[in-house]
């Protein structure tokens, strides 16, 4: 078959995979009790990611080198890579709300790519000079799973924010620092001894009062879920429902893992970029608009990670600086290409 026809095929069928998922996604978050929806949903995007796996293997075969040369090309790449870290996010977590928030990300992708770049910029062109290099494997690709990687968590975030109705509520999550989940909070007690359970303890345990006691050589574990706001919100609303809560709970620690899977391919990325400068240009870093940008990317989630492991933030603010983030790797990514002209604008738009 020829490649070009097969890739013409292949990136519809992508965005058609693509967009019945993400309604899938969306009808089982409205009826979780159908339980087949889950299922096709994570099959839908698997059967995408591998469409689009199979058209950058074609696409490397018909020009030769590694697809990533051309606006087209890494659209698809930043797709596939969303759909990869979306199954890893999903088999990690058993949870399939992951999909609602990335689903339409990745077929909005997909659908610019395939269905609004002009066919001039679709055509696989040879390589300009300043891209043979066996660097454009190395650097491009981890800079582009790093951005599906850091997508993908602010992408959780938003969802948690939207699923908390903005109120700072008391998680147990993975961080632990000075403010996080450090202490289990558990006591022993005497048998008979009554066991009292003071409000103040379960905001300190972030919302959990876990409490044992031993009664006749047999140990019991008793945790009760506390439903509580922090004190600045305690009286601005209702209070969320368990399941609402332990919604919450599970979108927070997913956002955390997958933005500290991203950031270490981002700062691998940046660095192997900086000596490609250096090789083609003379200069490690020259503050282009990218590199500008890359670094406020970098600066951003050091931040969210910085908060979350040394400082224990959870919940609200951590999300707040993942969504903003994720407005950074989009500037980053595509934003400085139709804002302005820099040393990396070849194969783009300029």
């Amino acid at each position: 078959m020829d490649l070009v026809v097969l890739q013409n095929w292949l990136d519809n069928a992508s965005f058609l995979v693509l967009f019945l998922t993400m309604l899938i996604y969306w009808v089982g978050a409205a009826f979780p009790n159908i339980p087949t929806l889950a299922g096709l949903g994570t099959a839908g995007m698997a059967i995408a990611n591998l469409c689009m796996a199979t058209l950058l293997g074609a696409r490397w075969l018909e020009g030769g080198y590694f697809p990533l040369s051309n606006l087209y090309e890494s659209l698809f790449f930043l797709a596939w890579g969303i759909t990869t870290v979306h199954l890893i996010a999903e088999y990690s977590s058993r949870s399939r709300l992951v999909g609602v928030a990335t689903a339409p990300v990745a077929m909005g992708i997909t659908a610019f790519a395939a269905l609004t770049l002009p066919s001039e910029m679709q055509v696989s062109e040879p390589l300009v000079p300043a891209l043979k290099s066996n660097w454009l494997m190395m650097h491009v690709s981890v800079m582009m799973l790093s951005y599906s990687a850091l997508m993908v968590g602010s992408l959780v975030a938003v969802a948690f924010l939207i699923v908390t109705k903005g109120q700072q509520v008391q998680l147990q999550g993975s961080s632990v620092g000075n403010g996080g989940y450090r202490s289990n909070g558990y006591r022993l007690h005497k048998a008979g001894e009554l066991v009292t359970e003071p409000n103040a303890f379960a905001f300190e345990n972030n919302g959990f009062s876990p409490v044992q006691s031993n009664s006749n050589g047999k140990s019991a574990t008793a945790v009760a879920r506390r439903i509580e706001t922090s004190q600045n919100v305690e009286n601005s609303g209702e209070p969320l429902s368990p399941q609402r809560l332990s919604l919450a709970e599970t979108l927070d620690n997913i956002s955390y893992r997958i933005i500290g899977l991203g950031f270490p391919l981002l700062t691998i990325g940046i660095i192997a970029g900086a000596v490609w400068a250096n090789e083609a240009w003379g200069s490690y870093w020259s503050w282009d608009p990218k590199e500008t940008w890359a670094l406020i990317c970098w600066l951003v989630f050091a931040a969210y990670l910085h908060a979350r492991i040394t400082r224990g933030w959870q919940g609200r603010r951590p999300a707040i600086l993942a969504a903003t983030g994720f407005v950074a790797v989009w500037v980053c990514y595509l934003g400085v290409n139709l804002l302005g002209k820099g040393l990396h604008s070849y194969g783009w738009f300029f």
